[in-house]
């Protein structure tokens, strides 16, 4: 229901809270989270943007997070590189319809919505936190 660049854009923040103790390159963080660095590139300058990460220059630079993970919702992430979309008038553009989304229109707006409310609520530190029997996302060893 999320783009990649949208997932891409997850997986990189989450790998720069899980190694929150120095800056990063965009080098590194393509190598953790085995997302193509030129693609990567364009999605850290899009968070950089919207300042989700920060951007440090010269000889130690990278990206480094611009809040605390408790407060940093995925929503944030996913709008700043691939808003949601909701649907506000009929995709068909059927006159009769305008604004007054059929039923199928407002049910597909509406998970769309629940899928919004989801993000919005959770935040990094609740992907850092979720117990999992797999491996950290980010395989950087310090993890």
């Amino acid at each position: 229901m999320i783009s990649q660049t949208s997932e891409y854009a997850l997986r990189a923040v989450v790998c720069l809270a899980q190694n929150p103790d120095k800056p990063h390159t965009t080098a590194e963080i393509a190598r953790w989270t085995k997302v193509p660095e030129h693609y990567l590139s364009k999605v850290m300058l899009a968070l950089a943007k919207h300042e989700v990460v920060y951007s440090k220059k010269g000889l130690h630079g990278g990206y480094v997070l611009a809040h605390d993970p408790e407060s940093l919702p995925l929503l944030n992430v996913i709008n700043a590189v691939d808003p949601i979309k909701r649907i506000k008038s009929c995709p068909l553009k059927l006159k009769t319809h305008g604004a007054n989304l059929c039923p199928l229109h407002k049910q597909i707006n509406d998970a769309i919505g629940t899928i919004e409310e989801t993000f919005r609520t959770s935040t990094i530190a609740m992907i850092l936190n979720e117990p999992t029997q797999s491996i950290p996302l980010c395989e950087s060893g310090k993890i």
